[in-house]
């Protein structure tokens, strides 16, 4: 677009606004409106004629060239893999020679049809073609008179409605006076260019249908008979083939049965062919280190034990007792090989459980004042706000008791005070907290 172009498409763009959304007066033909749809639909179907047209032409000439290639392939398929060590017959040379010789006899017949459709397919491209394309050219000549047209009724419209504004103003100075006198003038010259393009199209686009019509009748016949002549030169060219590979007294499906005999019965058989990577049944349990994933356990795979190993116990007061068992105080000098995970296991659950911690040295062997304390048997957990949080074997100092056993007691526990219960509740309660206490003196 030239910057002329590109100004006077600015000056429009406020009464183009108000066109597309129907503001203020916008002129309006009903003839020409109606001529311009249906150029629309030419236009459209033009369009479409001559990209089908083309489709067709470039389909039939495909079409024979995926014949050949066929051929080609199938050709390829029939021949020996003789010399490959993937081939276990490599020394053998096997192969359908009467395929393949059937292969070349069909691709020559294919390429002589292609030879001789030639002429029918160029007559294809003269006559529907090169005519939708000509039809088309003169369509897109239309096409930008319509565009002027609509350019000068903007024009019109801008024009009429500067003057009717002009006229419709009370008091009128010079310079109004002026403005309205070149406005009449503009008015004038729009309204002579609009009138122009206007008429035109109402006049010519009813002859430019008619010739449309006239058209498109031969071009049509035209294509017909010679799609008569392409699918006759074919049918006739492959009715009349005589390779003795194919059996064509059978029907195509029982052919097709003939020729394959059980090989689909051995096809299914190959593993390869059944072979799942997905929705198989996995094996329970650990996966061994350097196991395949596709490995079985009576084949491939070494059967995982079933026995699940503990670790070891952890370290405690009891085991720097002297009560250790003689099994394990080799392995701690260091004069035996160390145990494995698994027998550290069997000799942890051989012990039995732990023995309680040893009870508090007695008062009197000792310089400081009796303070009673009590050991924590069980584990037991701050319930609410003031409650004393304790482990199995803490040692807590006592300094509250309760009237009874039942009740609640005062005590400290690594510099933090709180209250703790003095005796265990019913096992069978599954709310109730699970801690005994052995209050020594």
């Amino acid at each position: 677009m030239s910057f002329k172009g590109l100004q006077k498409s600015v000056v429009r763009a406020p009464q183009s606004i108000k066109q597309r959304f129907n503001i203020g007066e916008n002129t309006k033909d009903a003839v020409y409106i109606d001529a311009e749809r249906r150029f629309q639909d030419l236009e459209t179907e033009t369009k479409k004629l001559h990209e089908e047209s083309q489709k067709y032409f470039n389909a039939i000439n495909g079409m024979l060239d995926h014949q050949i290639e066929f051929s080609r392939a199938i050709a390829e398929l029939y021949k020996p893999i003789s010399g490959r060590p993937s081939d276990p017959d490599s020394i053998v040379g096997e192969g359908n020679e009467a395929g393949i010789q059937a292969c070349d006899e069909y691709e020559k017949i294919v390429q002589e049809l292609k030879t001789t459709l030639q002429p029918e397919l160029e007559m294809i491209e003269q006559r529907v073609i090169a005519p939708a394309d000509e039809l088309l050219t003169v369509i897109k000549a239309v096409r930008k008179t319509t565009a002027k047209r609509a350019h000068k009724q903007l024009d019109y419209d801008r024009r009429k409605a500067t003057l009717k504004k002009l006229e419709d103003k009370k008091d009128k100075s010079l310079k109004d006076e002026k403005a309205t006198f070149k406005a009449e003038a503009d008015l004038e010259q729009a309204t002579q260019d609009f009138d122009y393009f206007n008429n035109l199209l109402k006049d010519e686009l009813p002859k430019l249908f008619k010739l449309e019509r006239e058209f498109v009748q031969p071009l049509f016949q035209s294509f017909y008979y010679m799609q008569l002549n392409v699918f006759y030169t074919l049918h006739e060219r492959m009715q009349s083939i005589d390779i003795g590979y194919f059996d064509l007294s059978l029907d195509l499906e029982a052919a097709f049965e003939k020729k394959r005999g059980d090989i689909q019965a051995q096809t299914e058989q190959l593993s390869i062919v059944n072979f799942k990577t997905t929705g198989g049944k996995r094996p329970v349990g650990p996966k061994s280190a350097g196991q395949s994933k596709y490995a079985t356990e009576s084949k491939y795979g070494r059967k995982h034990s079933e026995e699940t190993l503990s670790p070891p116990p952890p370290y405690s007061q009891a085991a720097s007792s002297p009560s250790l068992s003689p099994q394990l105080s080799p392995s701690l000098n260091g004069t035996s090989p160390m145990l494995g995970s698994g027998q550290w296991g069997a000799a942890a659950k051989s012990k039995g459980p732990a023995p309680p911690p040893p009870k508090p040295k007695p008062s009197r062997f000792s310089g400081t004042p009796s303070v009673p304390t009590a050991t924590a048997l069980y584990d037991y957990e701050a319930q609410a706000e003031g409650d004393l949080s304790f482990s199995t074997g803490d040692t807590i100092e006592v300094t509250e008791k309760g009237a009874t056993e039942n009740e609640w007691w005062s005590g400290r526990l690594r510099g933090k005070s709180g209250q703790f219960p003095g005796t265990c509740r019913s096992s069978t309660d599954e709310s109730s907290v699970l801690t005994t206490i052995q209050v020594t003196t």
